[in-house]
């Protein structure tokens, strides 16, 4: 038997002898390289959106702030979180040789996404004035109403699906798969957005309807594609649901929705603090969050592979391997965020500017960039280790780092604002704090104490 087969997909059992770090690396690169691609794609239709809604007026991209935060929720759930917990399962059933559990997940994590889904629609697309109204005050909520119903009334529901397909095939370690759908969606949603906004004059709302209509395409083909076999295996519908089979998904979904819930809270929290300073600094601060979130799909590459191969290894019985492959995958992320943001607090002027023409916005934006731009490379390794945590199935240090990061973000931030004196600099700053606590936190927690068999 040879090193590499500790890192293979077929579930097969794991070596004694240590496999090489560059073995490792090159494991985690595999299947992170299409993921990252479409991750590259998602951040750069992202940017065009930001642009798009600075485009509509310094009020609809406002209202675009104050729904970016509960967007990137629904995107970090299905996707990372609650799909991190699909991907979880099915790879840890696989790496157990359960081929049979690993088809009847599948029912299970369908059943989740809609209901999720549904969550999200009735709240936000049918209160969307109050929800918004309450964070971002009347301006903003009016701006993001028409916006809100199109996102989450019409692509809530779909964009759970095609999310949670996708981690389907991630679980059965057909990465290129999934991403060969959802790059074509992110491909199409920038041109689909740029023409309703601006060529059929549906304004902010028209960037929504875009997003749900790319959702509604990638969860039909992502549903082909899976119940052909797309992810090794056919998924089996005629099974009667069971409580320990949604445990498998929710014991580790649920925990991640919660931190994710954590993150996009900061963001809220903080939005709300700053709406005090007028509808330009939120707008502002929204140009900077989507830089600051533009991290999670860029780590997901890394994180994606890792959450697989993390949850082969322990399946497997390996957990030394699960280790050095999470540290791995997780200096790697550091570099590609780090190096990112070392290029945003080195010129935050210059990535103000390609968002918004408004001296006042692209001002505030590039004071915000100034102070969290340094911080992006310890989010890079905390989202990494966040991803590994979840094949582990060892969730306790990342709900602490989730917690470092919103006490220091929202109270320390309040505290250097307000206390200290130093104004809108004490918010940027506490953000960047909590950044950086959360990477720090979540790294504490990867150790042999804590990644083994009698915890």
């Amino acid at each position: 038997m040879q090193k590499s087969d500790a890192l293979a997909l077929d579930g097969s059992a794991a070596l004694a002898e240590p496999v090489p770090a560059t073995e490792i690396a090159r494991g985690i690169a595999v299947l992170a390289a299409p993921t990252s691609l479409v991750a590259f794609l998602q951040a750069g239709a992202q940017l065009i959106e930001t642009w798009l809604a600075a485009r509509q007026g310094t009020a609809s991209l406002a209202g675009w702030a104050v729904v970016l935060p509960f967007a990137l929720l629904l995107q970090q759930m299905s996707t990372g979180a609650m799909g991190g917990g699909v991907v979880s399962a099915i790879a840890r059933a696989l790496g157990g040789g359960k081929r049979e559990e690993a088809s009847s997940l599948v029912l299970h994590a369908l059943i989740i996404a809609v209901t999720a889904g549904l969550i999200f629609a009735i709240v936000l697309a049918g209160f969307p004035r109050s929800v918004f109204g309450a964070v971002a005050g009347a301006t903003a909520a009016e701006a993001a109403a028409s916006y809100a119903i199109w996102l989450f009334g019409a692509g809530a529901v779909p964009a759970w699906l095609a999310n949670t397909l996708a981690s389907v095939l991630r679980g059965g370690g057909r990465h290129a798969l999934a991403a060969r759908v959802l790059g074509g969606m992110w491909v199409v949603f920038p041109v689909l957005s740029w023409w309703l906004a601006e060529r059929v004059g549906m304004g902010l709302a028209g960037i929504g309807a875009a997003l749900a209509a790319v959702s509604w395409g990638a969860a039909l083909v992502m549903a082909y594609v899976v119940f052909r076999g797309g992810a090794g295996f056919v998924p089996s519908l005629r099974i009667r649901p069971s409580k320990a089979l949604f445990y498998r998904i929710l014991s580790i979904g649920l925990v991640a929705c919660a931190l994710a819930s954590v993150a996009n809270l900061t963001t809220i929290l903080v939005t709300a603090q700053l709406r005090h300073y007028g509808t330009t600094t939120v707008a502002a601060y929204g140009i900077s969050a989507r830089l600051e979130f533009l991290m999670i799909p860029l780590a997901f590459g890394v994180g994606s592979a890792l959450t697989a191969l993390v949850g082969r290894a322990v399946g497997a019985g390996d957990w030394h391997t699960a280790r050095r492959t999470a540290w791995v995958g997780a200096l790697l992320a550091l570099l590609i965020a780090g190096t990112v943001g070392a290029a945003v607090g080195l010129a935050p002027n210059q990535f103000a500017g390609l968002f918004t023409q408004d001296p006042n916005v692209g001002a505030i934006a590039a004071r915000a960039l100034s102070w969290v731009g340094p911080a992006f490379g310890g989010f890079g390794l905390g989202m990494a280790l966040y991803f590994a945590s979840m094949g582990a199935g060892r969730m306790r240090w990342p709900i602490a780092a989730g917690l470092c990061r919103i006490a220091l973000a929202a109270g320390g931030g309040w505290l250097l604002a307000n206390v200290a004196g130093m104004g809108l600099d004490g918010h940027f700053l506490g953000v960047a704090l909590g950044i950086t606590s959360y990477g720090l936190v979540t790294a504490i927690g990867v150790r042999k104490g804590e990644w083994s068999p009698r915890h």
